[in-house]
């Protein structure tokens, strides 16, 4: 029978395993991100990409990919990646509108997609899906808001123009200040320079006038005895 120690032994090889098989999709979990704006917005009649990316650290095979709208089931396209050197490649699509922009080339694992002769009809919500077999299945997704409008409003810009105006002014105005000081500052400087001279010379000349020594008075001859 196997003793306390191998059955201890036992205990901690079942929990390190444990332990291990939870932290490596911790460590390795899928990530996908359709970008910084949570809300886009398009004109009627155009196009519009809407952009999808994602990412794996351990690599993908067989990937699989899909875009819902209005979280429905049914996805409006589907495709799939055989390996980081393949392109994707659209398996399934119900609107000849949309067309998959993706590439994997130069690492970007890029799954967006275009959708063209934008209507009134296609804001919503659009959830971009990407499962992972290689990472036991993982999936992942994110969703992007389309707002479909007549025409796109213009920002105004007047009060961020008016505050780059001020602090523009106010940066020049500190740099005038300083510069001004320098040049006060300089002129002190060259002022009190000339002024100690001018009172060494002023001092020379009043010693030589009072023939003290080292001054040019006419020396008397000593006295003879």
């Amino acid at each position: 029978m196997p003793g306390a120690g191998d059955r201890g032994k036992a205990l901690a090889r079942w929990l390190g395993a444990g332990l291990l098989g939870l932290l490596i999709p911790m460590s390795l979990s899928l990530e996908v991100s359709v970008g910084k704006a949570a809300v886009i917005y398009a004109v009627n009649g155009t196009e519009i990409l809407l952009p999808c990316t994602f990412s794996s650290c351990i690599g993908f095979e067989d990937l699989r990919f899909w875009w819902t709208y209005n979280n429905s089931d049914t996805p409006i396209i589907e495709g799939s990646v055989k390996n980081e050197k393949s392109d994707p490649r659209v398996m399934l699509k119900d609107n000849d509108r949309i067309t998959l922009e993706g590439t994997t080339k130069e690492k970007k694992n890029n799954i967006s997609i275009l959708l063209r002769d934008l209507e009134f009809s296609d804001s919503g919500k659009y959830t971009c899906h990407v499962k992972n077999p290689k990472e036991n299945n993982l999936e992942h997704n994110a969703t992007i808001i389309l707002q479909v409008v007549d025409q796109l409003e213009e920002v105004d810009n007047t009060v961020t123009l008016i505050i780059l105006a001020v602090v523009g002014g106010v940066i020049g105005l500190l740099i005038v200040i300083l510069l001004l000081k320098k040049l006060i500052t300089f002129i002190l400087k060259k002022t009190r320079e000339k002024k100690k001279e001018c009172l060494v010379s002023s001092s020379g000349n009043d010693n030589t006038e009072n023939g003290l020594p080292g001054s040019k008075a006419e020396e008397k001859p000593p006295t003879k005895v």
